[in-house]
């Protein structure tokens, strides 16, 4: 018979990363002797701060080394609950609570236990990579809603009133945004979560952006507007973006128990735990001091007035300037 190592239709619809493709274009320039400078990786370029450093160290040496909860520790868990009490005003309880491989996990394992064949999820352009290859690998279908440069990429509410179908099960929203930068303001985020309650559409609400805001910017989360949108939204957020934590890999998700716990039940036979070290490095991360945070934000800050800058001055381009997230995203 042979062996039939065909790829099943599943691997054969993920797209190629943009990301690193536009690595790769960087890479083969600079071979040709080229002088150019790669803007891809969404990374800070900063070492983690070392407290959270030594806290993982301090772990190894105590033998905090091996199987974990599928859904994390305890105690992150509830340094995780207490940011959000603390910063977004949101009370969750430990349940409804789970810590994975990085935020991208999060969001991978959510569209793994709530989409069908035939669901679709609406996802705002500009987007995120991987947003659409997610939902394509869970069986739904991306639906692309796009952002006008002149409403600064953002949603309208009656957009999304046009685009919802009896097949719409999620609507998921970044904000601030990758790649735009541009964060949603109350009044938005609340008729948008609006439109998600009339319909019951379920929202993903990807925060991980939240700590890098600028000119006096206000973060809010949608979860935290009233009790019926907290209902029916699952907050994604992790340590990566704003203590450089990348490589760690510690992402985390709020939401209704129930989800919650099918989330947990497909990392059991996937990733078993995210990694047991970096999350007592994300403890420290979360529990300890914020200073180094600060220090990054005002740094993004001064490069993102000399992008600005420099872009102002480069004829036949513009972009919007940012107000969160590390991106410039240019016309």
């Amino acid at each position: 018979w042979g062996t039939k190592m065909n790829l099943s239709e599943r691997a054969k619809q993920i797209s190629p990363s943009p990301t690193l493709a536009i690595t790769a274009k960087a890479k083969e320039m600079r071979s040709q002797g080229l002088d150019v400078v790669g803007f891809g990786a969404g990374e800070p370029d900063f070492n983690t701060p070392q407290h959270i450093i030594d806290a993982a160290v301090e772990a190894m040496t105590k033998g905090y080394t091996k199987y974990t909860p599928a859904g994390g520790i305890a105690e992150l868990k509830e340094a995780i609950a207490e940011k959000f009490a603390k910063d977004n005003q949101l009370s969750y309880t430990t349940e409804e609570i789970t810590v994975t491989s990085g935020a991208k996990h999060a969001l991978y394992n959510i569209f793994q236990v709530l989409c069908q064949p035939g669901d679709e999820v609406i996802i705002p352009v500009p987007y995120w990579v991987s947003y659409p290859e997610q939902v394509k690998l869970a069986g739904a279908t991306p639906v692309f809603l796009p952002g006008k440069e002149e409403d600064g990429f953002k949603i309208k509410p009656e957009q999304l009133e046009a685009a919802i179908t009896p097949k719409t099960k999620i609507f998921l929203i970044n904000s601030p945004s990758n790649p735009t930068g541009v964060l949603y303001t109350r009044e938005e985020l609340a008729a948008l979560g609006e439109v998600c309650l009339r319909h019951g559409v379920i929202i993903i609400s990807d925060e991980i952006y939240e700590k890098l805001l600028y000119d006096g910017a206000e973060h809010i989360s949608i979860a935290s507007l009233s009790p019926e949108l907290k209902d029916i939204t699952i907050v994604v957020n992790g340590v990566s973006k704003p203590y450089s934590m990348t490589g760690w890999r510690i992402g985390y998700a709020a939401g209704p128990k129930d989800v919650i716990k099918a989330m947990e039940k497909l990392a059991s036979h996937s990733t078993s735990n995210p990694t047991s070290v970096a999350q007592y490095a994300a403890l420290a991360a979360l529990r300890g001091t914020q200073e180094p945070l600060e220090e990054m934000r005002k740094q993004f800050d001064v490069r993102r007035k000399t992008m600005m800058d420099w872009i102002q001055r480069i004829p036949g381009l513009e972009a919007l300037t940012p107000n969160g997230a590390f991106y410039v995203y240019v016309n």
